[in-house]
């Protein structure tokens, strides 16, 4: 029995229409281009890594040689794309279909091209016919499955129209709901906390200037010896805060794109608290890792980071087809750069990444509830924070360094409270903690000052041993031997210390009068 030519056609129709709605509907490909006459759709999907592109054309092939130069523009097309979506490789999945098969030998064609020799664009392409259905849809369910069964291809020129109809009006709500989706909220909380931290900024150079420690202790950044001595807002302040104008700069530009992108998709209560615990959180694990001072609107801004990793795990096809990528590699870069850079607080900004995961795991989306997996997004949260602080508590001058001791024994002395300091001093090596000649160096001070003048010699040794060229210890040094009358030693104690500081006024006059000798 044979088919007349309309016939034909319509079954072609809906073949097309009716892998057109496999592809949209049953994948969740979406449709980057449609041309005009509805013959050929280019469909994208990022996360299906076998064939992330897909073209889909109606045609009637007559020979051979025009479905291979198809194939050649194709190829080349994939190429394009690649390039401008910066992918290191590209699967396209080129699929054709006629009323029959070319005349001629064709079956070259349908073999796996490169788009170059080593190239990084693939494309395999199918050829679906009436007579040849079965045999395709088994080739296609090598790269797809499950595929549709074999009779629902079966129907006229109505069943097609149908197929278009859902086809197109899945498309159209799909880019509704979208819409909704990465529009929920307009930003305001993003310029708000720009705008503090500008602000701060301000106050801090008028105070003395950003990169001034005692401002940035003064203003509330991160540092160890302070949180364990109660003052337990230092966990937020340090978000608010930069040092130097770069990193204010760097940290605005980052909280506005990221910000914005954020408190559109989650609104403006949920940003609110995904930005302050992801800081938070961020400032509890640099407590813990790191020691040193530190501020910085960083650990908050990976906390976006991690709100928008959230949606991806969430809504994987939906992200990869939006932002995905970008998003891994801009993170990746980062981490990367916070190990390799020194002066990074990478613990802070990784704390700030899992905060903003979790924070966003409690909250959810907007007008979406899902009650259990929230539940134990939560008690995770709290279980993870309650460790935190019970070890960083717990473990004391463990989350000090010497640096650190040295600055808070510092201000101590010039505050007057020389017990305290030296207390501070003798926890810290007592708790194993790695001295610096600094820390000697204090404590022979404060020793010096209650007369405890053999315990000062042996810590000023011990500072010298520490650093050779540390001339204050050398010239401390000489005053304690000229004390005790050991005048030899206390000229070869100040010539050293004016060997490494020359141009030291007070070196010169006690170099001078014990070269006078006494009584001169």
């Amino acid at each position: 029995m044979y088919e007349s030519s309309d016939e034909m056609n319509i079954q072609t129709d809906v073949i097309f229409w009716r892998l057109a709605f496999f592809f949209v509907v049953e994948q969740e490909y979406t449709i980057a281009r449609l041309s005009q006459d509805k013959r050929e759709i280019w469909l994208e999907n990022r996360s299906n890594k076998e064939a992330m592109l897909i073209r889909l054309k109606n045609q009637d092939l007559g020979w051979a040689a025009e479905l291979g130069r198809d194939v050649k523009r194709i190829v080349w097309n994939g190429e394009q794309i690649r390039k401008k979506m910066g992918m290191r490789k590209l699967s396209l999945l080129n699929i054709v279909v006629s009323q029959h098969p070319p005349v001629d030998e064709y079956e070259s064609y349908l073999k796996p091209v490169l788009s170059s020799k080593g190239g990084k664009t693939k494309a395999d392409t199918l050829l679906f016919t009436g007579n040849g259905l079965s045999q395709s849809l088994r080739q296609l369910e090598l790269v797809l499955s499950p595929v549709p069964e074999r009779r629902d291809f079966d129907g006229a020129e109505d069943e097609a129209a149908a197929y278009e109809r859902s086809v197109l009006s899945h498309e159209v709500k799909r880019k509704e709901e979208e819409e909704r989706f990465f529009h929920y909220g307009k930003p305001f909380f993003t310029y708000i906390f720009t705008a503090i931290n500008i602000i701060l900024f301000i106050m801090m150079t008028f105070a003395g200037g950003s990169t001034n420690t005692a401002v940035l202790l003064e203003f509330g950044a991160k540092f160890n010896p302070l949180i364990l001595e109660g003052e337990w807002w230092r966990f937020i302040t340090p978000m608010f805060l930069h040092i130097g104008l770069l990193h204010l700069v760097m940290n605005s530009l980052a909280l506005y794109y990221l910000g914005i992108a954020v408190e559109q998709i989650y609104g403006r209560l949920r940003f609110i608290w995904i930005y302050l615990f992801s800081g938070f959180t961020g400032s509890l694990l640099s407590f813990l890792l790191t020691p040193n001072l530190a501020a910085g609107a960083s650990g908050a801004i990976f906390g976006l980071f991690g709100a928008l990793l959230y949606f991806g795990v969430t809504k994987p096809k939906l992200f990869f087809r939006t932002m995905g990528m970008n998003v891994l590699f801009v993170i990746g870069i980062n981490l990367v750069f916070g190990f390799t850079v020194p002066g990074i607080d990478n613990a802070g900004h990784i704390g700030g990444l899992i905060g903003g995961f979790l924070a966003t795991g409690i909250v959810h989306f907007p007008k979406k509830r899902r009650v259990l997996q929230q539940l134990a997004f939560t008690i995770a949260t709290v279980a993870a924070v309650a460790m935190g602080l019970m070890l960083g508590f717990q473990s004391g001058h463990a989350a000090l360094n010497a640096d650190s001791v040295n600055l808070r024994v510092q201000e101590e002395i010039n505050a007057g409270n020389d017990a305290e300091a030296e207390q501070m001093l003798k926890a810290f090596l007592e708790d194993g903690g790695e001295p610096s000649a600094e820390t000697y160096f204090y404590l022979a001070f404060i020793e010096m000052g209650d007369g405890r003048l053999i315990e000062a010699e042996q810590h000023l040794r011990q500072a010298i041993r520490e650093r050779a060229n540390f001339h204050e210890a050398h010239f401390n040094l000489s005053l304690i031997y000229m004390e005790n009358g050991q005048l030899e030693k206390a000229k070869q104690s100040v010539e050293e210390a004016l060997a490494y500081a020359p141009d030291e006024a007070k070196y010169q006059e006690l170099a001078k009068n014990l070269s006078n000798g006494p009584g001169e």
